[in-house]
């Protein structure tokens, strides 16, 4: 399996190197050069564990990289650290409604289900190579800390990891600012998500600062980071009846990796009937599907700051998808982001984005109120993610024997106070993280430059954290 840059002009690379290599050399991101198609084996798959089917979805795109049965061991060790037998259970909240709790991993969000996997990874492939890494990545609230337990006290990785100073929830910034590792440097960016992640691309594009420190990604940007995450959707699709029976995903989304993981599923022969795109305010996606002009707006905060973000990185893996695959088309677009804030979809392009997937955004009022009515219907706590997720579910159904299943991606216990304002009482943390809030924090703050983050990187290098 080989990978290409959605700009066209990075070195082809095969699975390995684009793990380590994270964002392309010419700013594009990696994906696969030709799509693989499992859909004769996915009857085969049901009833399976979930690390064995997770296995054999994602063994196309390792390719020759590693041995199946080595694959296998990594993919088993990923799951190990989750809480529920299942992984990944699915919970029914009304007729044909269903919602995938993918937050029993050991930071409470869906980011555990990729991020606990790339750990074991990027470890096997540094110690082959005798390389170490860097670590770059931003952070709107839950890839952070899923970052940061996968990674800490790894020997051959450093962390460094940005987050928007008062832009993301008390419980997400103390597990990142409380793991106090040494190979661990949190950094709260005076800035929105945004900000970070441009930070980020900044440096992984200045390529003579990223030779230097080796920098490697575990944001979204990095192909690995998605792969994973198209196995649930297989998983949820064969616990209701699929691969006949077509489903539809609402799926809550901010910089569009969760959604784009849906696409691969579809592309390796899952029948998808709909990907529901669900935003809250902050609702770039949902208006480029709509009006099919892409227009990057002022970062608002809402109490679903996970999403809090207005350039969606993995909207350019569907744009070149769209667009025939054509990097050219996919470099104008990104010109057109880069200096005038904004693009616009070719017409076929939008229709073939809109025959999967249909956008709809969320006002905060809706949000509390899908919190309070899934309460008070089936007794069950929801975080306002996943109350995003559903609202915009109810919205965009259209055919009402199809199944819907929304992504539950976080515990309740990441945002109590939005719970607390919905319900009144505040959902409380599992016990392995009960004295979290009383934990010591160690991070340092900078502005918003690329020169100053750099002076950082290289100082924490320079200590050999």
């Amino acid at each position: 399996m080989d990978y290409v840059s959605t700009r066209g002009l990075a070195p082809r690379l095969g699975f390995e190197d684009v793990l380590l290599t994270g964002l392309a050399r010419d700013g594009g991101l990696y994906v696969p050069e030709t799509w693989p198609n499992i859909s004769d084996e996915l009857h085969r798959l049901a009833g399976n564990t979930y690390a064995d089917l997770a296995t054999r979805v994602m063994l196309p795109f390792i390719g020759d990289a590693m041995p199946a049965e080595e694959f296998a061991q990594l993919v088993s060790r990923g799951v190990a650290t989750f809480a529920h037998a299942a992984v990944a259970p699915l919970v029914q909240i009304g007729p044909n409604d269903w919602i995938l709790e993918l937050f029993h991993g050991p930071t409470l969000a869906f980011k555990d289900v990729a991020l606990q996997l790339l750990g074991h990874l990027f470890e096997r492939t540094l110690t082959a190579r005798g390389g170490r890494m860097t670590v770059l990545g931003a952070t709107s609230g839950d890839t952070g800390s899923a970052a940061i337990e996968a990674m800490r006290g790894r020997r051959n990785i450093r962390v460094v990891m940005l987050h928007p100073k008062g832009r993301v929830s008390e419980v997400q910034r103390r597990q990142m600012t409380t793991v106090l590792d040494d190979n661990i440097h949190n950094v709260a960016i005076e800035g929105t998500f945004d900000d970070c992640q441009a930070l980020v691309k900044d440096l992984f594009n200045d390529l003579d600062f990223r030779d230097a420190v080796q920098l490697g990604a575990v944001n979204s940007i990095n192909w690995a980071r998605l792969m994973p995450q198209a196995a649930y959707y297989v998983y949820a699709s064969l616990l209701l009846g699929g691969p006949d029976r077509a489903l539809t995903f609402s799926v809550p989304t901010g910089n569009f990796g969760d959604c784009y993981a849906g696409l691969i599923a579809e592309r390796l022969g899952l029948h998808i009937s709909r990907l529901v795109v669900a935003t809250n305010r902050n609702d770039i996606v949902a208006r480029a599907l709509t009006t099919g002009f892409y227009d990057k707006g002022e970062t608002e905060p809402t109490m679903s700051p996970s999403m809090d973000i207005q350039v969606s990185s993995n909207f350019e893996r569907l744009l070149y998808e769209v667009e025939g695959r054509d990097p050219a088309v996919v470099r104008a677009a990104m010109e057109g982001l880069r200096d005038q804030g904004s693009f616009q979809l070719g017409r076929v392009a939008l229709m073939q984005a809109r025959s999967l997937f249909t956008g709809r955004a969320v006002s905060e009022e809706e949000t509390l109120d899908t919190i309070a009515r899934v309460h008070g219907e089936t007794g069950l706590v929801i975080d306002p993610h996943t109350a995003v997720g559903i609202a915009a579910a109810r919205t965009a159904r259209m055919q009402r024997d199809i199944p819907v299943v929304t992504l539950a991606t976080a515990h309740p216990a990441k945002f109590p106070d939005a719970v607390e304002r919905a319900i009144g009482k505040r959902p409380a943390l599992p016990d392995r993280l009960a004295d979290l809030l009383e934990r010591p924090e160690h991070y340092d703050v900078l502005p918003a430059d690329a020169d100053k983050l750099k002076a950082h990187v290289r100082s924490v290098v320079g200590n050999g954290g």
